[in-house]
């Protein structure tokens, strides 16, 4: 079966619906929708983001902005400026909402594969380029499956580890094939908020059987969710990153 995996929708509704066109158009065999986290924070319409999630029957585990919006005690874990867009984006969720993001695990084990927003085993927070190889090949002792999805970073890439050595490449617009013997932890970029120099909305499609890992780039035309972001007073920081 084939499955899409997106990451970072960061509340960027433009974004998510032109990923979710190309995704019905481009690939109908696909049968399920991963999210790897961070449906909301930075962007504008986390509530719209989280009711199409929903509407669309995408599942998704919990990334660091679910857990910040939906719990304080995790806020002390964000730098000032990312608690003040927190603090605005709980504020604009309805208590429905937050309670859906509340009740998203921190990890899933589907299809052979670990689904996780930041790293594997279980972490929200951990960024894959904090890790050297000796690290690395620790995490991958800690969990049986042979590919981990994560996001968190909000660029593509992927890691490869066998026979003790663990090779680091970045992924682009293209096809690509996993072999069946190597371990992998592949980086599905972001759809809202990229921060690769790239302004498109970047998703992954996986063919569970054949291990072939398809990058797709969609453009968009962020200038409606920039305004939306200027409105409502988010930080310009985050708006500049949508731009060509």
């Amino acid at each position: 079966m084939r499955i899409a995996v997106l990451s970072d929708i960061h509340a960027n509704y433009e974004a998510l619906t032109h990923v979710l066109h190309d995704i019905t158009h481009s690939f109908p065999d696909v049968s399920e929708i991963i999210s790897l986290g961070d449906i909301v924070g930075y962007g504008p319409d986390p509530e719209l983001c989280v009711k199409a999630v929903q509407e669309r029957g995408i599942i998704s585990v919990a990334g660091n902005h679910e857990l910040g919006v939906g719990r304080s005690k995790y806020r002390s874990c964000f730098n000032k400026q990312s608690i003040e867009v927190v603090d605005k984006t709980a504020l604009m969720l309805s208590e429905q909402s937050l309670q859906y993001l509340r009740s998203l695990p921190l990890v899933l084990s589907l299809h052979g594969a670990l689904f996780v927003h930041g790293l594997p085993p279980r972490s929200a927070f951990q960024y894959i380029w904090e890790l050297d190889d000796e690290r690395v090949l620790l995490k991958f002792s800690r969990f049986p499956e042979q590919i981990a999805f994560l996001g968190h970073t909000h660029e593509l890439g992927l890691v490869r580890a066998a026979n003790g050595v663990v090779e680091r490449c970045d992924l682009h617009e293209g096809e690509y094939t996993l072999d069946f013997i190597s371990r992998y932890m592949v980086n599905a970029g972001a759809v809202g908020q990229p921060r690769d120099g790239d302004p498109r909305a970047k998703y992954l499609v996986w063919d569970t059987e054949s291990h072939e890992l398809i990058v797709r780039c969609v453009a968009y035309d962020p200038a409606e969710t920039v305004a939306k972001m200027k409105a409502r007073g988010l930080p310009e920081r985050y708006a500049r990153r949508l731009m060509p």
